[in-house]
């Protein structure tokens, strides 16, 4: 039998693995996690690292949560998988009853997907075709914010304004508008955040009264764009640019794969807009991180466009082979079941209340531009100059710096460029809250300080080894 001390090395003849230069792993080795428990992952080697980003904010309730494990366990003892055209499974009606009494008000009818980006395609497919059927073919184009992620497939790339994603595949796929965000704003600035974000919503409002007879749909991501840096902004903003929508006759679209359940401290973040959204995307968490799953929320008056006879061009075909597979629909109905149980949602105001405690005051570092939460994630922006708000130049991998010395520290934290977060299972504890922001501090000190390149590279093959 292979020691497991050779994952290493298998996994570097074999595996390509995402958003990662895999030339890196020449010098930064590979990490062999073979087991979760709660916050924590074990490594081959036993050592053991407390999960800060919840595996790519996935993990809801923890890894290992025996709730979801046994609910798993007992629907494979009695189905796996079936085809979910002209068949369906109680484990899919149970769970989407749940959504939509869960859900904002309006929303009606479930799709189910297999991924985020998966979601993203439905919706923007949707998005067009509701116009098709209503006799508004021109109505094709898209609206996103500045910094937005929406996935990585063709479709969501379009909709997504983040360079190093979207910038090599340009030719391949059709470009949206771009709004600013509000979420741009940092204290740097000459405006406040009140007057940025009325300018955001001004441009907005020009943009659909201007172009509104040819867009399809717009897409958020409420209160917290995740992936383009924590960009933070108001209930009140949101609820303004659905009203737009409204009056311009523009489909709304909230993503909230990476904003709900829970973690921006409502179920859903379009709760605190006091609004409804026309299509609404679920993912992530949705199964508690043991298995994909997603899904698509839609109005019943976008359902209803696409009721007709089969033979006709109005119907909605778009499939995935393991659509609402019973496996994942189970693990999601456990969660929510854990969810209410645990009154989970209630209790994480002590997250919160931590996260602030130990993580504001490391703002008053003199290259930490701003300290923002929304719910339970929060965010560290690191800055070289932070009077004038200057970034650092990506190829100076600061982030990686805090990666590597939180890796040391039992850390697992995989900052966005120069943004530092927190987004951990809701299973962390407030004194794990503040074991990490004194790592987090120790990591900020260590990528400030002098070439983040030579500390973050250019250690000694050995204090890599030590340190991983």
């Amino acid at each position: 039998m292979t020691e497991l001390s050779d994952w290493r090395r298998r996994d570097l003849t074999v595996l390509w693995h995402p958003c990662t230069q895999m030339k890196d792993h020449e010098w930064l080795p590979m990490i062999p996690i073979v087991r979760g428990e709660g916050v924590w992952l074990y490594d081959d080697q036993g050592r053991r690292y407390l999960d800060a980003i919840s595996s790519w904010w996935v993990n809801l309730l923890g890894h290992g949560e025996p709730r979801i494990a046994a609910a798993i366990a007992e629907q494979a003892r009695t189905l796996e998988q079936v085809i979910f055209a002209g068949f369906t499974h109680p484990p899919a009606v149970e769970l989407a009853e749940t959504l939509i009494a869960r859900a904002p008000a309006d929303l009606t009818r479930v799709i189910y997907a297999d991924s985020g980006s998966a979601a993203t395609e439905i919706a923007l497919k949707l998005a067009h075709h509701y116009w098709r059927n209503l006799g508004r073919p021109e109505k094709q184009g898209f609206v996103c914010l500045a910094d937005s992620y929406h996935g990585e497939t063709l479709g969501a790339l379009g909709v997504t304004d983040l360079a190093l994603y979207r910038e090599s595949y340009g030719p391949l796929m059709r470009q949206a508008e771009v709004l600013p965000s509000p979420g741009q704003w940092q204290p740097a600035m000459a405006i406040d955040r009140l007057d940025h974000e009325a300018q955001c919503l001004a441009a907005a409002e020009a943009l659909l009264a201007r172009e509104g007879h040819r867009l399809a749909a717009l897409i958020v991501e409420p209160l917290v764009q995740g992936a383009g840096g924590m960009r933070m902004h108001r209930p009140e903003y949101l609820a303004r640019l659905r009203a737009l929508c409204a009056e311009h006759a523009v489909l709304f679209i909230a993503d909230e794969i990476a904003v709900g359940m829970g973690r921006t401290g409502t179920l859903w973040a379009m709760q605190q807009t006091g609004v409804s959204p026309d299509l609404m995307l679920i993912g992530k968490g949705l199964s508690g991180g043991f298995l994909p799953l997603s899904a698509v929320l839609t109005s019943e008056a976008i359902y209803q466009a696409f009721y007709d006879d089969y033979a006709s061009l109005k119907a909605f075909l778009h499939s995935h082979s393991y659509s609402a597979n019973p496996l994942a629909c189970a693990a999601a109905l456990a969660t929510f079941r854990a969810l209410d149980d645990d009154a989970v949602l209630a209790r994480n105001r002590e997250l919160e209340a931590a996260m602030d405690t130990a993580l504001a005051p490391l703002a008053a570092h003199p290259h930490v531009l701003e300290y923002r939460r929304t719910g339970t994630i929060a965010a560290l922006e690191l800055t070289r100059n932070k009077a004038r708000g200057l970034p650092y130049d990506w190829r100076e991998r600061r982030g990686l710096a805090v990666y590597r010395h939180g890796l040391s520290r039992e850390a697992l934290l995989r900052p966005l460029g120069s943004v530092v977060y927190l987004l951990p299972p809701y299973a962390i504890t407030p004194t794990q809250i503040h074991e990490l922001a004194a790592v987090i501090g120790e990591g900020i000190e260590l990528a400030t300080r002098g070439s983040a390149v030579s500390v973050a590279v250019n250690a000694p093959r050995h204090e890599q080894a030590m340190e991983l």
